[in-house]
């Protein structure tokens, strides 16, 4: 049944075994522990395979040392407690290993033509004599610098691997820390492996902790403590807070590092000696910040005063005058709320709309650029995401881009390319979607803005906030320095909608209505039981009830919106069924970092790459998949960007996305699963803000404990900011 080599130890149990990688069964990105099959002379059917490597492609060759284990669920395994992966010795391994994808440049037709050329010798002669590559059919210079050049490059990352993995590391972030380091990586973070986690994205203080502990660093290392504390900070800054009171990030280095108070606060000082950290007050604590947030947050503060104390760029305002003409070219009749906000907002330097939705915030804000317009100035539109700048442009009829586009990024300098020096230039610039700005990025768009424009910011300060760190809209309303139009009147359409009316409900503390009879409507509560009843629910309305009775595509209408990323309910879960059901192409596009990612599946970047001009939360929908240049092709509103398949966990299946995700988007029907499971993240503002992403059809799948207790939880760790008072000090 086996190729068993020869025993390799006095215990009998203990083998030798190798061949071929047929499949990846599961790779664990953070652990390194994989399952494979894998193809093993003499034995008729793959062998299944358990054991821990930092990477592994199929066609590769492996050899493991271990015993066989008859698991009482997966039924017979070897048990590796040595795995390795080395050039295959086989015709037939060399070109699966070439046409895996490993070596960008060869996919399934070159690696045959080299083997059929070269047979065994295929290795030497791309690292020897790559010149004899160019006698071959479709092999010209170009792509002979390409295999060459990625040939060194699957090399230099084999060192890397094998040198992180005798430390004690299982990861697949080889590629990128090559990529980052070059040659030098090794030595690099031989020096100081703490750098991984500013440099690597990724890479956690666990893990470089762990090669600095197998390099020798001992645990009171001053170098650790202050990669221990910076860490935490980041850390806390994930959770969303500008900075920490230093008492919680004293206690929790500690913890975290098992070290004493005395060598973390010393630590704590030499980051703030050497700029790293900045300590201040709020509220009367001694608080911490990372310098970046604190440089942000005293940025904005100070920009919004600057930008308040300057002159308006329109002289002469009637506001009656301008109120008549706005009605006149929009031909809507504004509301005695609306008129207000128009005369406040022509009278205001710095403004901020805020309501639900259907209360006419794009009613407001088209009837003042109307205005402004007409007296021939200059409007700069933007929203934090492409879909909410699209959906600014659509209800405008202006021009809108993201805050990215319009400040201009400069990947040479790693910064936007207008700023204080070299501003924008426009009379008045409206900011949609403010609730989901991050204290850093408001504080790059603010600094951009001339001293004469006029600035509108415009959200739902009952949303979610950013995913970044600060509560930015919500500490400008609470400054009481700037002025703020609340509209609260629901407009007679609005009012209509099972969508709109539901959404106010909640954010009231009130249960939604549910729609009783047989017609159709917009929203819809389905009482569910358990978490399996729930799954298979939800799986019934988006693959066949809604498309069915709505008319709406499963993949491009529909979007699941779920609280949490684990669990059966949970973005992985939901993603690999809703994949394996709408994407007829699921498994023939390639696996890396735990996920298939195949021609035709709906992603979702998840950082900001300023170098593609994709930014976290963009969805696009993978238009090729090259096995040959190992290059990913996603379709970002028919913009065409490209991932090496090293970049790969850039990106996340997006059948299914967390209600944090879907913050600044609108999708023409949302399907909500919630249960009990999800307690922690049953809150008011989450349901809220779910909800109000649907345009055409919400529906909420789940139990009705869970929609009741996330109706009445607004007990929200309030973010530890100081905004809001920086504003009112400012002078």
């Amino acid at each position: 049944m086996t190729n068993v080599l020869k025993s390799l130890s006095a215990d009998p149990k203990i083998e030798g075994l190798s061949g071929t990688v047929e499949r990846i069964v599961f790779h664990s990105e953070e652990s390194g522990f994989t399952v494979l099959r894998v193809r093993v002379k003499d034995s008729h059917e793959p062998v299944t395979v358990t054991g821990y490597l930092a990477a592994v492609s199929p066609g590769e060759f492996v050899e493991c040392v271990g015993e066989w284990n008859n698991d009482k669920t997966y039924g017979l395994q070897f048990k590796a407690g040595e795995l390795s992966v080395v050039p295959p010795a086989t015709i037939e391994g060399i070109e699966r290993y070439l046409a895996s994808g490993m070596v960008k440049g060869v996919g399934q037709h070159f690696a045959k033509v080299l083997v059929t050329a070269f047979g065994e010798k295929v290795f030497t002669v791309i690292e020897n004599e790559p010149e004899r590559l160019l006698a071959l059919p479709g092999i010209g210079k170009k792509r002979m610098e390409t295999v060459v050049e990625a040939w060194q490059e699957q090399k230099v990352v084999r060192d890397i691997m094998v040198f992180l993995q005798s430390h004690g590391v299982g990861t697949a972030r080889a590629v990128r820390i090559y990529k980052t380091y070059g040659d030098s990586a090794i030595t690099t973070v031989s020096g100081n492996p703490y750098r991984l986690v500013l440099d690597i994205q990724g890479i956690g203080f666990r893990t470089a902790d762990t090669i600095a502990a197998s390099l020798g660093t001992s645990s009171d290392s001053p170098l650790r403590a202050r990669a221990g504390v910076r860490y935490v900070l980041q850390q806390i800054s994930g959770e969303g807070h500008c900075a920490a009171a230093k008492e919680r990030l004293i206690a929790d280095s500690v913890e975290l590092l098992g070290i004493s108070e005395e060598i973390v606060e010393s630590a704590i000082k030499e980051e703030i000696v050497n700029g790293g950290l900045v300590q201040d007050d709020i509220n009367g604590t001694p608080s911490i910040y990372l310098a970046e947030l604190y440089r942000a947050e005293s940025g904005v503060a100070w920009s919004v005063r600057r930008l308040m104390a300057g002159k308006l760029p329109w002289e002469n305002i009637d506001a009656l005058n301008a109120i008549a003409m706005s009605e006149k070219l929009t031909g809507l009749a504004l509301s005695a709320s609306q008129k207000e906000a128009l005369r406040l907002a022509l009278c205001s330097k710095f403004l901020v709309i805020t309501g639900g939705p259907g209360v006419g915030k794009t009613t407001l804000v088209n009837a003042i650029l109307k205005v402004v317009r007409s007296w021939k100035q200059k409007v700069a539109l933007c929203a934090p995401t492409g879909r909410a700048a699209k959906r600014l442009s659509e209800s405008t009829g202006f021009g809108a881009k993201t805050i990215h586009r319009l400040l201009e990024f400069d990947p040479h300098a790693f910064d936007f390319k207008h700023n204080k020096s070299n501003p924008l230039n426009a009379d008045l610039v409206v900011v949609d979607e403010c609730s989901m700005i991050d204290v850093i990025l408001m504080g790059k768009l603010l600094a951009a803005i001339p001293d004469n424009a006029s600035v509108i910011l415009v959200g739902d300060a009952d949303q979610l906030p950013s995913v970044g760190p600060g509560a930015v809209l919500c500490d400008i309303i609470a400054s009481g320095v700037v002025p703020v139009v609340r509209l609260t009147e629901i407009f007679r359409q609005a009012s209509e909608s099972g969508i709109i009316i539901n959404a106010h409900r909640i954010n009231r503390g009130e249960m939604p209505l549910n729609q009783e009879s047989n017609e159709l409507d917009d929203f819809y509560f389905v009482p569910s039981g358990e978490q399996e009843d729930i799954r298979t629910k939800l799986l019934e309305v988006v693959l066949k009830r809604i498309p069915l009775r709505f008319g709406f595509d499963p993949l491009r209408d529909i979007q699941v919106l779920t609280p949490m990323n684990r669990g059966g309910l949970g973005t992985n879960a939901l993603n690999v069924a809703l994949q394996k059901e709408l994407n007829p192409n699921s498994g023939d596009g390639v696996s890396r970092f735990g996920t298939d990612y195949s021609e035709g599946d709906k992603v979702i970047q998840r950082v900001n790459n300023y170098d593609k001009e994709v930014f976290n939360g963009d969805i696009g929908v993978i238009s090729a998949v090259d096995r040959e240049e190992a290059i990913v092709t996603v379709d970002f509103d028919r913009r065409r960007v490209e991932y090496e398949f090293g970049e790969l966990d850039e990106l996340a299946l997006a059948y299914a996305t967390s209600i944090h995700k879907s913050q600044g988007s609108e999708y023409t029907a949302v399907v909500i699963p919630l249960a009990m499971q999800h307690y922690m993240l049953l809150q008011r503002n989450l349901l809220y803000t779910a909800v109000t992403r649907g345009k055409k059809l919400v529906m909420i799948i789940g139990q009705t404990k869970a929609l009741a207790t996330a109706v009445e939880n607004t007990k929200v760790e309030r973010r530890l900011t100081n905004l809001a008072e920086k504003i009112r000090q400012e002078k």
